[in-house]
């Protein structure tokens, strides 16, 4: 097994990195990813590391992997590839389109995550109980 060694100006950066590619503001991503933007500017300068709550946050925010937070791996997930072949062969306005979908789609999500979750365990038990009959 390979041995990592956590670096935390690295890790800052390419944080900073994925904000910018998002086209983020420190203040916008920090209430993306639930935490301060004063914290946020922290952990891009390297002053601070990040917790497992935040760095499962930024993950799940913006579908970029853990392994390339800590450690700059690039991995591409399965959804992620299936997104990028839809939007790669798009023109600019699509591919522009498709990031301000996706975007609000997020911040929705994290607003509403529990609303949702519950919807959607209500609908499964709503189904059981239709297959039951």
């Amino acid at each position: 097994m390979e041995n990592y060694v956590l670096n935390n100006i690295e890790v800052g950066e390419r944080i900073r990195k994925i904000r910018k590619q998002l086209k983020m503001s420190r203040e916008a991503f920090a209430e993306l990813i639930n935490i301060s933007d004063i914290f946020l500017g922290q952990i891009e300068r390297g002053e601070r590391s990040l917790s497992i709550m935040t760095l499962a946050s930024i993950s799940t925010s913006t579908g970029v992997s853990t392994d390339y937070i800590l450690f700059g791996t690039p991995e591409e997930t399965p959804t992620l590839k299936k997104i990028t072949n839809i939007v790669e062969n798009g023109s600019d306005n699509f591919k522009n389109y498709a990031y301000d979908i996706l975007l609000t789609s997020i911040t929705y999500f994290r607003k509403n995550e529990k609303d949702i979750k519950k919807e959607i365990i209500n609908n499964l038990e709503k189904s059981k109980k239709q297959v039951k009959k």
